[in-house]
């Protein structure tokens, strides 16, 4: 049965090629728009990884969520030790011990209020590549360099090589400050971070607030996908510890943006699969009616409607195979010789700048639009044959 229902394939190639282009048509949508939500996730992914949080960060377990008094006190003081089980870690790339204070920055008769940062910039530098520096340089090597975002500069009247005074509150409640040169403006495109934070020398800011202690640790994986294996052994070794990931950290901008487009994702999927339902439904009952007196034949050969019911579902389910593989196939060429190079997106909800997005395709997504794409021409095909199936003998002879 299965080679008859294949052979059957080519009676009408008219009737073939019309379910074929179809299917393909409606999975090539589904591929494509599949591939372009993952290019934006990608997109966010590596944004807020490389620009902000790094794929995780560690602190004492309980700090995120607890508003202390004297937060410091809560801060991790053995933190080179750790730092020495890290890098002994095979996952574990690059550790960027940082502490985050708030300041007050003066130039001249301007002062604002910002979020500092306290960075080991020579490891950071490198890592942190999607910062975007406008103007300047990143931070590196100068000891009493100053790297600060676009919006905050702004309100500062910066530019490169001006000098900042930095004044902050230390653990022991005296205001200490020191005098700062404004090395590189970053622009992430996040208007909430740009216009707060600036990045100093770890050692700098923590002479600032008169400590050792460092309050977290981010890090840098081997790849983000390693982030809960990871986790989940350091905080046996560290119960003290808690280690957190960048999608939880940033759950606003990255984690809801998944959320939505993901929600987004299945209600288009719906769409999409509902329109080659219909089209496929419309081709295979005029193919099926066209063949009422084959049928009639079957049925009065000896065979029952549920022998015809499953030659039908055969032919339906090759065409959903045969019409998504070339739905895929014509795509993929199609998005890498003509969209290769990226597309230019306006900037999304939060941000100031326009990105570009490529898509990127993963091997489930073959077999999840396959699937998909054939499951609903299995469906159109039982739709569209069970009425001529179940209709009587003697009728379905009489058909022309």
């Amino acid at each position: 049965m299965i080679f008859l229902s294949f052979m059957n394939l080519f009676r009408n190639y008219r009737r073939t090629i019309a379910v074929l282009l179809t299917v393909a048509m409606g999975t090539g949508v589904l591929f494509a728009f599949k591939g372009f939500i993952n290019g934006v996730l990608n997109n966010y992914r590596e944004s807020t990884i490389h620009a902000m949080y790094g794929h995780g960060q560690i602190n004492t377990k309980g700090y995120r969520n607890t508003v202390y008094q004297k937060p410091w006190e809560h801060w991790i003081a053995d933190w080179e030790n750790i730092r020495t089980y890290l890098a002994e870690q095979d996952v574990v790339k690059q550790i960027f011990p940082r502490v985050n204070f708030p300041a007050l920055l003066k130039k001249g008769n301007i002062t604002v209020s910002g979020a500092g940062q306290g960075i080991d910039a020579r490891e950071e530098h490198t890592f942190f590549y999607d910062l975007n520096i406008e103007s300047g340089e990143q931070l590196v090597d100068q000891p009493n360099g100053l790297l600060i975002g676009i919006g905050l500069a702004k309100a500062l009247d910066l530019v490169i090589g001006d000098k900042v005074t930095v004044m902050v509150n230390s653990i022991e409640g005296n205001i200490n400050q020191s005098e700062l040169v404004v090395t590189g403006i970053f622009n992430t495109g996040t208007v909430d971070f740009d216009s707060r934070i600036f990045r100093i020398q770890l050692k700098e800011a923590q002479k600032l607030l008169a400590t050792n202690s460092v309050e977290l640790i981010a890090l840098g994986l081997r790849d983000y996908t390693d982030w809960d294996v990871f986790a989940s052994a350091f905080e046996k070794a560290y119960p003290a510890l808690e280690a957190t990931s960048f999608a939880v950290l940033d759950l606003v901008y990255y984690q809801h943006s998944v959320d939505w487009l993901e929600a987004q994702f299945h209600i288009i999927q719906l769409i999409i699969l509902s329109i080659v339902l219909l089209g496929i439904f419309n081709s295979i009952s005029s193919a099926i009616l066209e063949r009422k007196q084959e049928i009639g034949n079957f049925r009065a050969n000896g065979e029952s409607v549920t022998d015809v019911m499953r030659l039908i579902t055969l032919e339906g389910a090759f065409l959903g195979i045969l019409g998504s593989l070339l739905g895929i196939a014509l795509t993929y060429f199609i998005l890498k010789t003509f969209l290769e190079n990226q597309i230019l997106l306006p900037p999304g909800p939060g941000m100031t700048i326009p990105f570009y997005i490529s898509f990127k395709f993963q091997a489930e997504m073959i077999f999840s639009s396959m699937g998909l794409s054939t499951i609903a021409a299995i469906v159109a095909s039982l739709l569209a044959g069970i009425r001529v199936a179940k209709m009587p003998i003697a009728e379905a002879l009489r058909s022309h």
